[in-house]
């Protein structure tokens, strides 16, 4: 049996590269990595503050062509040898009302790039060239002629139209802000845009997001505002003649300020959806505010499969503006650089490593 390579992280910052048996025969199914993404969780993973059971193989955003598969998986599938898929990063419980509705798994026993190499048969993560698909993975096909940069855009994409349009129930026409203009803000504001709204407003701070705003602008946004120079809701109340917007989307991480900023310019009735995760409670959060004003706040996480769907859809639309999005690959041996560039480079949207 061949050996596979792997990165695998075994400490806080500490990447090797094993080498591992390549899976065989009732593995479930096989999959060759042809790209992984990377988002902010790995770079929470890779510092040890989301904790692990030891040594892993991260990645939960993974592209690859399957190239073995037994008869129990195919048939729970329909996936056949030669299949090229992206890989949702949850694993399925099979039971959950999100399961049996064909949705996002609201149990899942765990996730790609979460689980320990000392669970056999160890390649459960995309910083691999090789990973293993379990009967609780639900993998969606993608065609094959689609660029291996565009192809690898499936979860951020997924995630701007679960968060931007399924979330708040968006409709054409309607008005939306999306704070933050990372990878998942900027995807938020391309399936906005794409569902019929109008981004009024993105914001960004300093200038790291100088470049990012400027895609934010390319994709459709109306407004950029540098939140260190002018106060975004200002911005937003302004243009909008004080009425606010129908839709705030929060794509922030650790910070709880962009929180109050968006139940101060959501119009009475509107909605808040709550993506990035703060790692603390929120100070002084208006709950009388929120009933007084018939507020509805959506906390989201991870993508549902219609998000999966319509990304994919997207991407295979050969849209162009996508190119705009992908900016730094790497290989297996330069997994901390890929993580470096995603922490530090202003230029910096979506990374991939491709083993």
């Amino acid at each position: 049996m061949s050996k596979v390579r792997a990165a695998v992280l075994d400490g806080p910052g500490r990447f090797v590269v094993r080498d591992f048996e390549r899976p065989g025969a009732g593995s479930g199914a096989v999959l060759e990595v042809e790209a992984c993404g990377l988002c902010g969780t790995d770079l929470d993973v890779a510092r040890g503050s989301v904790p692990l059971r030891g040594p892993t193989i991260p990645g939960h955003e993974i592209l690859g062509t399957i190239s073995s598969i037994d008869d129990t998986y195919a048939a729970g599938t329909g996936l056949r040898v030669g299949d090229r898929v992206v890989v949702p990063g949850e694993l399925h419980c099979g039971a959950c009302i999100g399961c049996l509705g064909d949705e996002s798994c609201l149990a899942s026993p765990g996730t790609h790039g979460f689980l320990p190499v000392e669970l056999a048969p160890s390649l459960w993560g995309g910083y691999a060239e090789v990973m293993v698909l379990s009967d609780r993975t639900r993998p969606l096909a993608i065609d094959r002629s689609v660029p291996i940069a565009r192809a690898a855009l499936f979860n951020l994409l997924g995630a701007g139209y679960s968060w931007a349009v399924e979330a708040p129930v968006l409709e054409p026409g309607q008005t939306v802000v999306v704070l933050g203009p990372g990878q998942r803000g900027l995807a938020c504001v391309l399936a906005a845009t794409d569902a019929g709204a109008r981004v009024v407003a993105v914001s960004g701070a300093g200038g790291r997001d100088v470049h990012r705003l400027d895609v934010a602008s390319a994709f459709g946004a109306e407004h950029t505002v540098d939140v260190g120079e002018r106060s975004i809701v200002e911005c937003v109340l302004d243009v909008t003649g004080g009425l606010g917007v129908d839709v705030v989307v929060d794509t922030t991480p650790h910070a709880t300020a962009p929180v109050h900023d968006a139940l101060a310019m959501v119009r009475p009735g509107g909605t808040v959806v709550l993506a990035g995760l703060k790692g603390t409670p929120v100070d002084g959060f208006p709950t009388d505010t929120i009933a007084l004003r018939r507020l509805t706040v959506r906390g989201v996480r991870a993508v549902s499969r219609h998000g999966f769907r319509r990304a994919i859809a997207l991407i295979e639309s050969g849209d162009e503006r996508l190119d705009r999005l992908t900016t730094h690959r790497f290989g297996l041996d330069d997994v901390p650089a890929a993580l470096d560039a995603l922490a530090h480079d202003a230029d910096a949207i979506a990374v991939a490593i491709t083993p």
